[in-house]
């Protein structure tokens, strides 16, 4: 059964053959404020597009850009600890950083098809995907073949579930999701490229809540949609621009913060938008295609401002 959906309206899907449709509502604005020069890094960095932001447990911050500093770490307070990646080719994709639940830094590379899972050390523990190597095609891969189902085509993100479960947003190419068990083995996909339900266009962006509901940023369809882990679709839902990327706040009531052009909205884990903020612009105290969210609390969230090469700070007044 196909199912059509207004723009003017969001829309829940209750099951895959039952919609439901809420009447539009102005939005509230939300009185969240920049603050300003947060992020103290080192005069005369200059910063390629900024694509990723993330809080780890304790407070550290991580930036992800694609210019000669990949990767930024600062204190909680936003004083600058160091810079690495400088001169290394798997930065070229750089897309999002992540911190597992255990405290670990992932750090996503779409144009590699890798995911790379780094300790509270920062040493290499583990790999998701396999990134291409030409010079092996003379000898043991067949030129163009079709790849495993194991392999990531241009993948954006990727969220767990409490038993470790690791899910992907797959991403660019593949517009599916796919489920890795929490030793790495591929389990599952679900998901192809088109517009009905349980279908993709460019899911951009993935977070699993305490209650293992996986939220996927459907950006090509300008809609989030909701499943469980095992891949059944749950809710879908439209958004008055398209989502960028997700991120969920701690605690016992989760809400959920949305990048977007120019906006950011707050929803609650029912579908509802709470509110939004932000006007469109490049210099500061605007905001720009927030390529990634952080809100390690309803009242503070870090975006990155992916064409303005920006990270900023926000907090509730």
């Amino acid at each position: 059964m196909r199912f059509i959906f207004s723009l003017a309206s969001l829309l829940v899907i209750a099951s895959p053959i039952e919609a439901q449709e809420q009447a539009a509502q102005p939005i509230p604005q939300l009185a969240f404020h920049l603050v300003p020069g947060f992020f103290h890094y080192p005069a005369h960095y200059v910063l390629g597009r900024m694509s990723g932001v993330a809080v780890a447990p304790n407070g550290r911050i991580v930036l992800l850009n694609r210019g000669y500093h990949p990767v930024m770490e600062f204190k909680p307070d936003g004083t600058f600890l160091s810079a690495w990646g400088e001169g290394s080719r798997m930065f070229e994709g750089a897309h999002n950083v992540r911190f597992d639940r255990q405290g670990d830094l992932w750090y996503v590379d779409a144009a590699d098809n890798t995911i790379y899972r780094f300790d509270s050390e920062g040493r290499t523990v583990g790999v998701l995907g396999t990134n291409p190597e030409p010079w092996t095609y003379a000898t043991h891969v067949i030129e163009r073949a079709v790849p495993p189902k194991t392999s990531f085509y241009q993948q954006t993100d990727i969220g767990w579930s409490k038993d470790g479960a690791m899910f992907v947003a797959d991403g660019y190419g593949n517009s599916r999701v796919t489920k890795f068990d929490a030793d790495g083995n591929f389990v599952k996909a679900w998901g192809e490229r088109g517009t009905q339900p349980g279908d993709f266009n460019t899911p951009h962006s993935l977070v699993v809540d305490d209650n293992d509901v996986i939220y996927v940023a459907d950006r090509g369809n300008g809609r989030i949609q909701t499943f469980d882990t095992d891949g059944n679709l749950k809710a879908v839902w439209r958004l008055p621009t398209a989502p960028w990327s997700l991120c969920l706040t701690g605690g016992p009531n989760q809400v959920m913060f949305v990048g977007s052009v120019g906006r950011v909205y707050k929803m609650d884990l029912s579908g509802k938008i709470l509110g939004q903020f932000g006007r469109a612009g490049r210099m500061p105290s605007t905001i720009d295609s927030i390529h990634q969210i952080a809100c390690p609390n309803a009242s503070t969230v870090y975006l990155a401002n992916l064409y303005s090469n920006r990270a900023d700070k926000y907090v509730a007044q």
